[in-house]
């Protein structure tokens, strides 16, 4: 007797029978297992540790990727920090090339060759605007009180009836860029006669 292997189907099954279009799912219903039956089953010791080793591979993974976020911030932060320094620098590099230019220009002004209205005097004007736009600032002025932190002294001069230290004369004007002394201002000083 030859079998025909041909039509024999897996399990045992008569051809014939699956094509007759009949389910095999229906009747089966004491073996299927719902989603509550899955999640409440318990875990064999092979899933277990499986699930400790992704549990520790997935912690390991997090706390590299905070540590990167970390060193990241860090990183822009001291970015940041290093442009504005570079920034002040660089604005520092181009007060302290005005300076000289300004100071001509307070001494052409005093001497009154500023005439209002002139081309030069318009010159000055721009320029002197572009400094403060850079935050150059001034100070020393004459009848204020003398502070040997932001008034370099050049001369004293013995006054009577002065009760403190105070200036007469600005020989040349203090700057600052920000809270940055660029120059101290060079000043003639009233001090009390004895």
């Amino acid at each position: 007797m030859a079998k025909d292997f041909e039509n024999e189907v897996p399990g045992g099954e008569d051809p014939e029978a699956n094509a007759s279009g009949s389910d095999p799912q229906e009747g089966a219903g004491a073996d299927e297992l719902t989603v509550d039956d899955i999640l409440g089953a318990e875990q064999n010791a092979d899933a277990a540790a499986e699930d400790a080793v992704l549990a520790d591979l997935e912690s390991a993974l997090l706390t590299d990727l905070k540590r990167l976020q970390a060193e990241y911030a860090n990183y822009r932060r001291r970015t940041e920090e290093q442009r504005e320094v570079e920034i002040e620098r660089a604005q520092g590099a181009v007060a302290k090339g005005l300076l000289p230019v300004l100071d001509d220009l307070d001494r052409a002004e005093k001497h009154g060759d500023l005439e209002a209205g002139s081309a030069f005097a318009a010159i000055a004007e721009k320029l002197r605007g572009v400094a403060e736009r850079i935050g150059l600032t001034t100070y020393g002025a004459a009848g204020e009180a003398f502070d040997p932190q932001q008034h370099e002294a050049i001369f004293q001069v013995p006054t009577p009836g002065a009760t403190e230290q105070t200036i007469i004369e600005v020989v040349e004007i203090g700057y600052r860029l920000g809270s940055v002394e660029l120059r101290p201002a060079k000043v003639v000083v009233a001090v009390p006669a004895e």
